[in-house]
């Protein structure tokens, strides 16, 4: 099976090395900024042109006919991005031939594609939040990377990886295993992306990678139900406590926020204080140590459940409309509470999920956003119309079930295996690891499913079905 997989590994560069790092992610940014300003420039010269012949008598059409005439085309792709670059380079950037030409061409490309995104999200062709214009990148103030597709580069060993311009560079953390992928053929590298975070350069191989699938042991399917007081609880009825990453660096983060107000940082036409620097990487560094053992503990989780269950079960969830802000008295304690849902990261730990269950033979299933698996018993499958977040302990009104909130959760996602195996033509294999049912339209890699259940179950708090719960109810109700 073919996947697109991507090999990191941090770079062992001594000062020259950083120095020609830091120069080509430079370049990149140069280039970017030079076309977004041809752009802007020529459609301000076109929209000029336009109202001179209107004002003129000349028609809308003629007008722009002739306004493009003048002005020349304007280079919205990548192809004519580096026509216009390659056309200039010498006048504008006599140094251009010290950095690789891929730095330049690769900020060309995130230019291009930003500017596509934009018109896309404009004409409803991209799905998700709206797209603004794009902002040219100041120094400093973005994180420093470029990408290389051609030329010489790879690894060369255990130790070694090469970039053209910049030549051999040692890791920090062995390539043996893309190295011998390689040399054998079953890995082909794509591109390379060089990138710093907080003083360390990283590079990061995209690869066509040739996983042979290891089949799942049969075994039951597990609902997972992300939550804030432990990380993951499982319908086994294993707990995986929440680490809470972030808090443990609360108090430091606290004195050197202290510490920043204190120095003089950039803004007003000034610029930062070398101190106000120092302790700005300082604190970068907290946040960099936080997100590194989140990203650790979630692979780990994420790698366990898709190779020991067949099946696995989360919920969608709209983090975003999660963590919005609150308003009133309530906000403080509603950015705490925001705080910690991003601190535990369940759109990353669905993200692993998605890619690890396709390599290791597994499926995943996504319920449905509405399904309120928090407020249907797991026994009686009787829904309560209110169930405030404060109840951490389920207790049926019905049957008489008294079971932990999220077990119960859990326990009624991982129901949902039935109703996706019914729907998909397959009545058994809930909890018996027969999911040769479970087929989408994108192949085996995994199945998204939403429950059948009566509109009296999308009921808010308010009890009224129908409605549309709010963002702070969709934290209760899932």
């Amino acid at each position: 099976m073919l996947v697109t997989q991507a090999y990191r590994f941090e770079l062992d560069a001594n000062n020259k090395t950083s120095r020609m790092l830091a120069g080509h992610a430079g370049a990149a940014r140069f280039a970017f900024n030079w076309g977004l300003a041809t752009v802007i420039a020529r459609l301000e010269a076109r929209r000029a042109f336009t109202v001179l012949a209107l004002r003129q008598g000349a028609s809308a059409a003629d007008a722009e006919v002739w306004a493009a005439s003048l002005v020349g085309p304007v280079p919205w792709s990548l192809p004519a991005l580096r026509r216009e670059w390659n056309r200039v380079k010498d006048q504008l950037a006599p140094w251009w031939a010290d950095y690789s030409k891929e730095a330049y061409s690769s900020g060309l490309d995130n230019l291009a594609r930003a500017l596509k995104g934009f018109f896309d999200s404009r004409s409803g062709v991209r799905d998700g939040s709206r797209m603004g214009w794009p902002r040219f990148k100041k120094r400093g103030r973005v994180r420093r990377s470029f990408r290389v597709t051609t030329g010489s580069f790879g690894v060369l060993n255990a130790r070694h990886a090469r970039l053209p311009r910049i030549g051999i560079i040692r890791t920090k953390e062995a390539t043996s295993e893309l190295a011998a992928r390689v040399e054998s053929g079953n890995a082909r590298i794509l591109s390379a992306t060089v990138s710093e975070q907080v003083g360390r350069w990283f590079v990061s191989f995209t690869c066509e990678v040739d996983r042979s699938v290891v089949p799942v042991p049969p075994g039951a399917a597990v609902g997972v139900d992300v939550g804030v007081k432990h990380l993951a609880v499982l319908s086994t009825g294993e707990k995986v406590a929440n680490p809470e990453h972030l808090g443990r660096y609360q108090r430091r983060q606290a004195r050197l926020q202290a510490e920043l107000a204190r120095r003089r940082g950039p803004g007003n036409g000034q610029s930062a204080s070398r101190r106000w620097e120092q302790t700005d990487a300082r604190m970068a560094r907290t946040y960099r140590k936080a997100a590194d053992a989140r990203a650790d503990s979630l692979h780990k989780l994420t790698t366990r459940l898709a190779k020991t269950h067949a099946v696995v079960v989360v919920e969608d969830l709209a983090v975003k409309n999660m963590t919005a802000a609150g308003s009133g008295r309530g906000r403080r304690g509603k950015a705490g509470l925001n705080q910690a849902i991003l601190d535990v990261a369940p759109g990353t730990l669905r993200r692993q999920l998605a890619y690890k269950t396709s390599w290791y033979g597994s499926y995943l299933i996504v319920a449905n956003r509405w399904y309120p698996s928090s407020k249907t018993c797991s026994r009686c499958k009787t829904v309560k119309t209110k169930l405030s977040l404060r109840e951490r302990i389920f207790r049926c009104d019905v049957c008489g079930l008294v079971i932990d909130r999220d077990l119960n959760a859990a326990r009624n996602l991982a129901s949902l295996v039935k109703a996706a195996l019914i729907s998909s033509g397959t009545a058994s294999g809930a909890g018996t690891g027969q999911t040769s049912g479970l087929v989408n339209a994108q192949g085996d890699d995994k199945f998204m499913a939403s429950a059948r259940w009566s509109p009296t179950n999308c009921e808010d708090s308010t009890g009224q079905p129908g409605q549309t719960a709010t963002a702070i109810e969709q934290s209760t109700a899932a």
